[in-house]
């Protein structure tokens, strides 16, 4: 399949690329790794009447502390953030680097950025599950200037967020590190997209689980935390049983749908199996 005709613009900053938006209207869709929107117009599941391409805008690909937060240019490839290797920023942050790794394939990684795959709001997606589930704040720009998303309020459903048609997402802020997260997702095959994806991040103090945060995605139309899991971690001796507690509470809490992948069941024990490990890898973290 081909994508239906469209007008090409090339963007060459920020601003000129807002510009293009506000002018050509709520039809036109920014290009960045193209990994999503390219395929979903070859399908003819997206026909936007203009491309502008943002690829070539510098200074949005960048990964740099902040005090305790991380900052993280929109262009930034899956790639690079998978192989950061600076201590200072992949240290306390090491899980984004670590579920870097489920995304797609190697050329899909090379290519495809985390402001491109936030934009796309896809439920399972490694990174609106971790923007979720880490507070990430979500920077994006227009004409008029510039505004901070909190991501608990990005994502409205499915493939749908709270950008306006001219607003391009800038950068992504990871406000405080998360040393003992994880993340972990089932696939048919290697690469697909997820069937149900688990992200966990627990506090921890002298064997103790002070708290933790508990976030899914593949069982709604967006990322959701779980706060049935949550409460159960709160004050919990580190360890199997109450790895266990937590996954049966998260599988409780949740009332997926079903379709060729698998029903709600199979997604609801997809579930509880992936919070087990999530926490084991997270205490291991």
């Amino acid at each position: 399949m081909k994508p239906a005709s469209f007008d090409y613009h090339r963007a060459h900053d920020v601003r000129g690329a807002t510009e293009l938006l506000a002018e050509l209207g709520d039809e036109a869709k920014l290009l960045a790794g193209g990994q999503s929107l390219v395929a979903m117009m070859n399908f003819r599941l997206a026909r936007p009447a203009a491309l502008v391409d943002i690829g070539r805008i510098s200074g949005l690909s960048y990964q740099r502390r902040d005090g305790a937060a991380l900052r993280i240019g929109a262009l930034t490839t899956h790639r690079a953030i998978e192989t950061a290797d600076a201590p200072e920023i992949i240290g306390p942050f090491g899980v984004l680097s670590r579920a870097a790794g489920w995304i797609g394939h190697y050329p899909i990684r090379t290519r495809g950025t985390i402001g491109g795959s936030l934009a796309h709001a896809d439920s399972t997606a490694e990174w609106c599950l971790l923007a979720v589930l880490l507070d990430a704040r979500i920077v994006v720009a227009s004409t008029r200037g510039r505004r901070t998303v909190a991501a608990a309020d990005f994502f409205h459903g499915f493939l749908t967020t709270a950008l306006e048609p001219d607003e391009m997402i800038v950068e992504v802020v990871f406000p405080n590190p998360a040393p003992h997260a994880a993340l972990t997702e089932f696939a048919q095959r290697k690469g697909d997209f997820a069937i149900v994806a688990a992200a966990v991040s627990l506090d921890v103090a002298d064997g103790v689980c002070r708290g933790g945060r508990v976030a899914l995605g593949g069982v709604d139309s967006v990322p959701v935390r779980v706060a049935e899991a949550e409460a159960v971690l709160a004050g919990g001796e580190l360890g199997a049983e109450l790895f266990t507690a937590c996954a049966n509470a998260a599988a409780a809490a949740i009332e997926p749908g079903s379709d060729a992948h698998g029903s709600a069941e199979y997604r609801r024990r997809l579930a509880r199996t992936l919070v087990v490990r999530a926490c084991q890898e997270a205490m291991a973290g």
